[in-house]
């Protein structure tokens, strides 16, 4: 089997890049996305809100996640870039939506980056799928 045959694209609906990449790839029980920007998936339009912004990443990943073979139960390590890292309470909203049970929540790294398009959050995240 070739390494290509193993790994799988995965896309969503509503929601994907600009340039010739999946939103994941899979290989075996592991899925990592690409980056996962807060535009609305029905306008592709940048929201103007951190909080839009933050409940659309949330749900892109959600569907990202979904459409790999696996739930939010299986994401095990996300990473958060903030236009200002002091903007963390909108994120943190929407992580306690998704993670509720603080004894299992996947790990989290929060970074500051300068980001285009109006673009104030974006994520990428590792799922280990069953």
């Amino acid at each position: 089997m070739t390494a290509h045959a193993r790994r799988k694209s995965i896309h969503i609906g509503g929601f994907k890049h600009a340039n010739p990449i999946p939103n994941a790839s899979r290989i075996g029980n592991l899925l990592m996305s690409g980056v996962i920007l807060g535009r609305d998936p029905k306008t592709g339009e940048m929201p103007k809100t951190i909080e839009d912004q933050c409940a659309n990443m949330f749900a892109h990943m959600k569907a990202t996640v979904e459409a790999g073979g696996g739930t939010t139960d299986d994401i095990i390590k996300m990473t958060v870039w903030l236009q200002d890292r002091n903007q963390r309470a909108p994120v943190n909203t929407e992580w306690l939506k998704m993670f509720p049970d603080e004894h299992s929540r996947p790990a989290r790294h929060a970074l500051q980056m300068d980001m285009d398009g109006g673009a104030l959050v974006q994520c990428d995240f590792t799922a280990v799928i069953d």
